[in-house]
């Protein structure tokens, strides 16, 4: 082997064995003190040392070079030694810092994060049931068991209609194994007798009711909880206030556009409007929520005079498999094999999150034949002229450094494809390589995970319903 390739290696072994010894603390952290580490937005949590590594590497984006293992392991160190109450610590933005400031570290750790040392201990997880358990109640499942522990909310029950003797254990599998998002990362165990399924520890009840209003959450165990309706067989006030009848129960969030007076929330972009009197709110729709923070951060910076909203949405299933009758136009036909003309209400319900732009979109929607990850192509006039080059560099720096970063993601790969964006945490992903841009008139094309990325945009809004959206440190764009 020569020199040069022992070099590379041995490089290699080292960042392995470093991120090695960062693992425990970044568990420990979480498990003890309620504190998830990230590195400029990217969680650690139950990472392995390759997606350490990874992780390290992420942060040349912002510091224009490779994290330091280093820097890290010993910020880790130090952060262990404080007494930390519930927060999102930002290593990247810590190691940027202590690097500008100098100093002892331990010291400007303190400095950094007096806010959350030696506060109160965190309250009592707030209780959460999925009503519905279907492919965005599965998800949001993944990932509150994935963080239980450390985010103040705790799963604690589904409910779903049965269908069939062996129901609880065809749920158990579903949660076991997706075909798109892949296996659940971790242990899975049923109870048939008690009706629970244990997921990495957190005992979930499955409970059995087509009725909201009759079910008694408290013989469980389960008080004041938020219900998510993952059904969207109601999305008015009424329908969904049903919940609210139900013993042990205090809240309800809706994964689909709520009617009437509902507030439609786009994490991010008006979750300042939710309010502790709220009892029930919408986290809007995928496609919603993929574009409103774009936007909102376009209207911002530019102005939109007005424009289109062009929807490329892999099927869903409301559709058909094959050929047969279906109330709405279109949808009878085979999703596999048809592209599928319909409608969205995407463009219009962006209002109800941004008013600005009330009567300033039209939308239209493209069912594909893909089963996951949409595209949005924003078709806009703005104010004010621009450029290419200008545009992108507007929307990168936004992604990296603006408070929508947790919304708002950008790529520039000349190879990337749809199954690129499947796992996707952000709302939507601009792709700058397909920007156009002719004076005021611009084209911004959109990816989104409209499966994954928006799960995590309800469990966003979900934390902040619950009270327990822990700060993220340290302050800075």
């Amino acid at each position: 082997m020569s020199e040069v390739a022992n070099t590379k290696l041995q490089e290699w072994n080292t960042k392995s064995e470093l991120a090695e010894q960062i693992l425990p603390g970044v568990g420990r952290l979480f498990r003890n003190n309620d504190v998830l580490l990230t590195i400029y937005g990217r969680s650690l949590l139950n990472k392995s040392t390759i997606g350490i590594v990874k992780a390290h590497r992420y942060a040349r984006h912002f510091d224009g070079k490779d994290l330091d293992l280093n820097e890290t392991l010993a910020i880790v160190n130090e952060l262990q030694k404080l007494n930390l109450t519930g927060a999102r610590l930002d290593l990247g933005r810590l190691a940027a810092g202590y690097r500008e400031a100098g100093g002892d570290l331990g010291e400007y750790l303190k400095n950094e994060l007096s806010t959350v040392i030696d506060g109160p201990e965190s309250p009592e997880p707030r209780d959460v049931v999925l009503y519905g358990f279907g492919r965005i109640g599965r998800l949001v499942a993944r990932i509150l068991v994935d963080r239980n522990g450390g985010t103040g909310m705790r799963l604690r029950a589904i409910v779903v209609r049965k269908n069939g003797e062996n129901d609880i254990i065809k749920r158990a599998s579903l949660l076991r194994r997706d075909s798109v998002h892949g296996k659940f990362d971790g242990s899975i165990t049923v109870d048939e007798e008690n009706n629970t399924i244990l997921a990495n520890g957190v005992l979930i009840q499955v409970i059995y009711s087509s009725d909201p209003s009759t079910v008694d959450y408290t013989q469980y165990g389960i008080n004041d909880a938020i219900v998510v309706d993952n059904t969207g067989r109601w999305r008015d006030e009424e329908g969904l206030g049903q919940h609210l009848k139900a013993k042990g129960v205090g809240k309800v969030i809706l994964t689909a556009p709520g009617k009437g007076d509902i507030k439609n929330i786009v994490y991010g972009v008006n979750n300042s409007a939710i309010e502790d009197s709220d009892t029930i709110l919408s986290a809007a729709s995928c496609t919603t929520n993929a574009i409103t923070p774009v936007l909102k951060v376009l209207n911002d910076e530019y102005g939109v005079k007005n424009g289109h909203v062009e929807t490329v949405h892999s099927f869903t299933n409301d559709q058909n498999l094959i050929d047969n009758f279906h109330k709405g136009a279109r949808r009878g036909r085979a999703a596999g094999l048809n592209m599928v003309l319909t409608e969205t209400g995407a463009a219009k319900a962006v209002a109800k999150a941004l008013p600005e732009l009330k009567g300033k979109l039209s939308g239209n929607a493209i069912r594909v034949p893909t089963p996951n990850v949409s595209m949005a192509i924003l078709n806009l006039n703005l104010e004010r002229e621009t450029t290419v080059d200008e545009l992108n560099t507007f929307l990168r720096n936004t992604s990296l450094h603006s408070s929508l970063r947790n919304q708002i993601d950008y790529i520039n790969s000349p190879e990337v494809v749809s199954t690129d964006f499947v796992g996707s945490k952000r709302a939507g992903v601009v792709d700058g390589l397909a920007t156009i841009v002719d004076g005021d008139r611009v084209v911004v094309y959109v990816w989104y995970d409209n499966e994954y990325g928006y799960s995590c945009q309800v469990v966003r809004c979900l934390a902040d319903m619950a009270g327990v959206d822990f700060p993220a440190l340290p302050k800075r764009a």
